[in-house]
């Protein structure tokens, strides 16, 4: 179903059930790539590893191909906020990594992503960069709960950061099903016009992405990569959710959120 100016797409819970299966299935990949972050380690191998993942689990890669890019997963190091290329670069211990990845099951997509730290971080404030922004994406998500507006989100975003972070301007969360980006923008900080209605059928990536300084990026010379224009390092996290009638369900949470959202007094019905 498709209601609205913006051609929300809005889904029957037989629907979401159907996309349940590509969010376990990018959960896994993404899962198999942090097990395997340790120093020495190069992007590519990380990438082989994703693609594995989603090709033995019976789904194709939504990132490869989709307008030229040329890998299963985005790997962001360090300053690279998103849509770093994964190739021979090597980790090493201290390392901000960022995976971003997604995949297609019988039509329908998927998109997740984490950051964590290789090894021991080098700097403390390396650690609260991952862990605000991560508190962020689940303040997004919890934000649903109220069956407000979709501008909802990046208010809950902005309030989560508090300031400690800089909210990289520019790059979005988005609606997801049968394509990977689709309306509504979601916006990671807060703004006059809120957008959609959450209701039933609504199903969202939010993906905030956080800096430990400003908010402005730059595209390097392969037009894919994003950096902090100032060389801080950054953190990027996303999800794939769904309201349903009894709740919210995270479509790439192998518990659909409940462990987390628990804390913000939401209980996930049972998938």
């Amino acid at each position: 179903m498709v209601f609205g100016r913006e051609r929300v797409e809005y889904k029957t819970p037989e629907q979401v059930r159907a996309m349940r299966k590509a969010g376990l299935l990018t959960y896994a990949a993404l899962e198999s790539v942090r097990s395997a972050l340790r120093p020495g380690v190069t992007l590519a191998e990380l990438d082989a590893l994703g693609a594995e993942v989603i090709r033995t689990g019976g789904g194709t890669s939504n990132f490869l191909g989709y307008h030229g890019y040329p890998k299963t997963l985005c790997i962001s190091v360090n300053e690279v906020v998103v849509h770093g290329i994964p190739g021979d670069q090597v980790l090493a211990e201290g390392d901000v990594v960022s995976v971003d990845g997604g995949c297609v099951v019988d039509g329908w997509h998927g998109d997740s992503a984490f950051t964590a730290i290789v090894g021991e971080p080098v700097d403390p404030a390396d650690a609260e960069l991952v862990e605000i922004t991560r508190t962020a994406l689940w303040a997004g998500i919890a934000a649903l709960d109220a069956r407000g507006r979709v501008g909802d989100v990046g208010a809950a975003v902005e309030d989560a950061v508090d300031g400690r972070l800089g909210i990289v301007d520019g790059y979005t969360g988005h609606g997801i099903g049968t394509a990977m980006h689709m309306a509504p923008e979601v916006l990671n900080y807060r703004v006059r016009e809120k957008g959609p209605k959450v209701k039933p059928g609504l199903v969202l990536a939010i993906e905030p992405m956080c800096t430990r300084g400003g908010i402005e990026t730059d595209v390097l010379a392969d037009d894919w990569t994003v950096v902090t224009s100032d060389g801080t390092r950054a953190a990027h996290w996303e999800h794939t959710v769904a309201v349903l009638d009894e709740g919210l369900w995270v479509l790439t949470a192998p518990d659909g959120g409940a462990s987390e959202l628990a804390a913000y007094g939401i209980t996930v019905p049972e998938g």
